[in-house]
């Protein structure tokens, strides 16, 4: 009982602070960390621990669902390059330099342990960045891009810890194989999404009377498309993107308008909650994180995350800079112009979009949540080495990235709108 009455209190709390901060003009995320970490650390207050388990099988299945059903197909498809460089090449890119950096900076890391380190932080939480611009007007190339990334680059950043993770157990790392299941995870996720989505549509056109049972089908279809996913060891956040664009698909095409209006309603719920409660979930991990680590280290943590953080706006800033140029050489350079790899005007990128783009790079949750899923001990039955430490620099990565990042992203906005003006 004392743990339901928790979560109803914690409930409640974010949705005030949603409320305060749309009402004094705040950004909700930032807000929502902040007064976790001051409910976290005022004693008597029980203890929450984020479960990894949680979070992959309760929270990420119904925002990426959402966020595919939402994000135009056509306009995925159009950025889908940008959005592919983002998603995969910079994550796997992040993943080696942060390891570098790592492994050089902290004391006793070794290369496994930087390399677990590189895929926990490796991919960004475009949620942060949507939910903290929302009262800003975004071009659609900034939103496209932002959202699409958002949907990729969980499963590409699970990827590089699985294998990461496999090195600090024992296992060798070879490059082909890892390459392989890499494709082989990605392929088979589009494999389950679509099967599944092809089985609910023929379910929904049998109950298509029945607003309300179109409407729990269609509920419970992101969890189910996630756990079989999981279990044929494919990419389920692969073939829940997959299902969200073949929902949203038939949703314009078959759809009554009140299937999609009640649909509409139940969804901006159900997202509205998951938000507000991840964030203030994010705060709330502070005093999880620390309370296994000798408190003279956590300033030198403190400090190894900073740099990380600085490390990874430089990293992004530079990939996103360095798509947009090539973009533009594609749509200038003539022989381009009738080939299959001409380039659309429409998908070039401003200065200011990119700045945007590039300041949007924020950790969150799924981070959090991967460094959750650290195994205690190793195979030989050993304690896992510097758990602790990984766990605890992540949130400080998260932390800085979503409250530094997050203060300055509306004043970058607003600094390249009236540029533009």
């Amino acid at each position: 009982m004392e743990n339901y009455v928790i979560i109803l209190c914690i409930l409640g709390i974010m949705v005030f602070l949603n409320a305060l901060a749309d009402k004094l003009k705040l950004s909700a995320p930032v807000l929502l960390i902040l007064v976790g970490i001051i409910l976290s650390i005022i004693p008597g207050i029980p203890t929450i621990s984020v479960s990894s388990e949680i979070i992959f099988l309760l929270f990420l299945p119904p925002l990426l669902y959402d966020a595919a059903f939402n994000l135009p197909f056509q306009h995925f498809k159009e950025h889908l390059g940008t959005i592919s460089s983002l998603a995969f090449g910079l994550v796997f890119l992040t993943t080696v330099v942060f390891a570098v950096v790592a492994h050089y900076m902290i004391p006793g890391m070794s290369w496994s342990l930087s390399f677990v380190l590189g895929a926990i932080l490796s991919a960004t939480d475009a949620v942060a960045a949507i939910t903290i611009t929302k009262n800003f007007t975004l071009t659609n190339n900034t939103k496209v891009i932002l959202e699409g990334e958002s949907l990729m680059n969980d499963a590409s950043a699970l990827v590089a810890y699985r294998f990461a993770l496999a090195s600090v157990m024992g296992s060798a790392f070879v490059w082909w194989k890892a390459s392989f299941s890499f494709v082989l995870l990605l392929a088979g996720g589009v494999f389950v999404g679509f099967i599944i989505a092809y089985i609910l549509s023929f379910i929904l056109r049998l109950v298509r009377e029945n607003v309300i049972a179109v409407n729990s089908f269609i509920l419970l279809s992101p969890f189910i498309t996630y756990l079989v996913a999981e279990e044929l060891d494919v990419s389920g956040v692969i073939a829940v993107v997959v299902l969200g664009f073949g929902m949203s698909r038939l949703s314009k095409a078959k759809f009554t308008d009140k299937i999609k209006t009640q649909s509409e309603n139940i969804w901006s719920v159900i997202i509205y909650l998951l938000n507000g409660l991840i964030f203030i979930l994010i705060g709330l991990e502070l005093r999880v994180v620390v309370k296994d680590l000798d408190t003279s280290a956590l300033l030198w943590y403190t400090l190894y995350a900073f740099v990380i953080t600085i490390v990874a706006v430089i990293l992004r800033t530079m990939r996103v800079f360095s798509k947009r140029r090539s973009l533009q050489f594609a749509y200038q350079n003539p022989k381009f112009k009738n080939s299959r790899r001409k380039v659309s005007e429409n998908i070039l990128l401003s200065f200011q979009e990119s700045l945007i783009i590039s300041w949007s790079g924020m950790r969150g949750v799924v981070s959090l949540a991967i460094a959750a899923a650290l195994p205690q001990y190793l195979n030989n039955g050993l304690v896992f080495p510097m758990r602790n430490a990984i766990l605890f620099i992540t949130f400080m990565v998260i932390l800085f990235s979503i409250v530094g990042q997050g203060f300055l992203l509306p004043v970058i906005i607003k600094n390249t709108q009236s540029a533009d003006e």
